[in-house]
């Protein structure tokens, strides 16, 4: 799984980061988390303010910091869609 989190390194950027770091060791999973911090690489991405969250290329919150048990919830739909698709 690859999680990228989207933001120039604000203290909402930090949390969500920090808020991700800790469900992925919680649910126990393999996924390498990414800091995005090039403005030219978060443009490429439909978002209009940051923090953002990108599970596997898939925009799944922005302009928020979502709380753990919303990040839970989006990387085990995540794990979900990788068990159905076979990747």
């Amino acid at each position: 799984m690859n999680i990228k989190i989207l933001g120039l390194g604000c203290a909402r950027c930090h949390q969500l980061e920090k808020t991700t770091r800790e469900v992925v060791k919680e649910l126990g999973i393999d996924a390498s988390i990414e800091e995005v911090k090039d403005m030219m690489k978060i443009v490429q991405y439909p978002i209009l303010t940051t923090p953002a969250l990108v599970i596997n290329e898939e925009l799944v919150c922005a302009g928020r910091v979502p709380t753990k048990a919303e990040v839970t919830h989006l990387i085990a739909n995540a794990l979900t869609k990788e068990d159905k698709t076979g990747r």
